[in-house]
C-alpha cells in the first residue's frame, strides 16, 4: 500500500515539473496546473507516511501557487508528523502572515493559534509569543472573546513558567477586556489570580492597589471575591500563614484555573514564619473584657507583697 502510494506521488511530482517546463511552442510555465500536481503529490506521500517529501511537495506547490499559504501551513503540519515542532510552528508563522496581508486576518490568528499548541510543550516562552500574537489580531477585528481566550492561555503558561512580572501584566489585559464587555464575576476572579501573583512577587503594594482599583468595578465592593481579598491581605500583612492558608484554601481559590490555585496553595508570609496568637490572648479574647481584667489583677496580686 504505501509502495503505490508512493509511486502515485512520484508520478504527480513528474507531472508537475512538466507542467513548469518550457519550450518552443510553449514559452511559460502552467504554474497552477503544476501546484495542483504538487498538492495531490503531498497527499499521496502523506498517505504513505513520507512526511519529509510530503512537506517538500508543500513547499513547491506554495511556490508554484506564488506562495500559496495553506500549502505552507500544510508543510508546517507535516513537519509536526515528524516531530520537527520549531521548523513546522516557522512555517505556520509564515502562512499567518501571508494570510494577513491578503486580508484574511481570522484565519491567521487560527494559524498562530495552532502553532502556539504544537510548540507549547516544547517551547512555552515561544507558545505565549504566537498566543499574544493571535489575541491581537482578534482583538484588532473587535472578537475579543477570542483575544480574550488567547490571552488567558499566555497568561497560564507565564505563570507555570514563573514570568510573575509578565503574567501580571497579561492579567490587567484580560480584566481591561472583561470589564470592557461587562462581564463582571469573571473581572473578580482575575482580580484574585493578580493578587496572588503579586504577593508571589513579593510586592504587597501593588497587590493592595489592585483590590482597591477593584472598586470601581460594579458589583466587586461586598462580593465574596472582596471579601476573601481583603481577609487575605490582612493576614498576609500580620504575616498570619493561618490566616492565608485558610483563605488560599477556601473553594473559591481551590476551584480557580490550576495554575492560579497552586499559586495560592503555595503562598508563604513574609518570612515563612506563622505568627500565632498566645493561648493567653485566645482565652482572654473568648472570655470577654471582664476576664482580661481578672488576669490582670491576678498578675499585680502576685507581687503585692513584695518579693519576699
Amino acid at each position: 500500500m504505501a509502495a503505490q502510494k508512493i509511486n502515485e506521488a512520484l508520478e504527480h511530482i513528474a507531472k508537475a515539473e512538466k507542467y513548469l517546463k518550457t519550450g518552443f511552442l510553449k514559452w511559460k510555465p502552467d504554474y497552477d496546473s503544476a501546484a495542483t500536481e504538487y498538492g495531490k503529490a503531498a497527499v499521496a506521500f502523506k498517505n504513505a507516511k513520507q512526511f519529509d517529501q510530503a512537506r517538500e511537495a508543500c513547499l513547491r506547490e506554495a511556490e508554484a501557487h506564488e506562495n500559496n499559504k495553506a500549502a505552507y501551513e500544510q508543510a508546517g503540519m507535516m513537519l509536526k508528523e515528524m516531530q520537527r515542532l520549531p521548523e513546522a510552528v516557522q512555517l505556520i508563522e509564515k502562512a499567518s502572515m501571508m494570510y494577513l496581508e491578503n486580508g484574511t486576518p481570522d484565519t491567521a490568528a487560527i494559524a498562530l493559534e495552532r502553532a502556539g499548541k504544537l510548540i507549547e510543550n516544547v517551547s512555552p516562552e515561544k507558545a505565549v509569543q504566537l498566543y499574544q500574537q493571535a489575541a491581537s489580531v482578534f482583538e484588532n477585528e473587535e472578537r475579543l472573546r477570542q483575544a480574550l481566550e488567547m490571552l488567558g492561555k499566555a497568561s497560564r503558561l507565564l505563570v507555570r513558567g514563573r514570568r510573575l512580572d509578565e503574567a501580571a501584566l497579561s492579567l490587567q489585559k484580560e480584566k481591561s477586556i472583561y470589564k470592557e464587555i461587562e462581564n463582571y464575576p469573571t473581572c473578580y476572579k482575575k482580580t484574585i489570580a493578580q493578587v496572588l501573583v503579586h504577593l508571589h512577587r513579593n510586592d504587597y503594594v501593588a497587590a493592595e492597589r489592585c483590590v482597591r482599583e477593584s472598586y470601581s468595578i460594579p458589583g466587586f465592593n461586598g462580593s465574596e471575591d472582596c471579601a476573601a481579598l481583603e481577609q487575605l491581605l490582612e493576614g498576609y500583612d500580620q504575616q498570619d500563614q493561618d490566616q492565608v492558608s485558610e483563605v488560599c484554601n477556601s473553594p473559591l481559590f481551590k476551584y480557580m484555573d490550576n495554575d492560579y490555585a497552586k499559586l495560592g496553595l503555595t503562598l508563604v508570609v513574609p518570612g515563612g514564619g506563622i505568627k500565632k496568637k498566645s493561648p493567653n490572648a485566645a482565652q482572654d479574647k473568648a472570655r470577654g473584657p471582664a476576664a482580661v481584667g481578672s488576669h490582670a489583677d491576678e498578675e499585680e496580686d502576685e507581687y503585692s507583697g513584695g518579693l519576699c
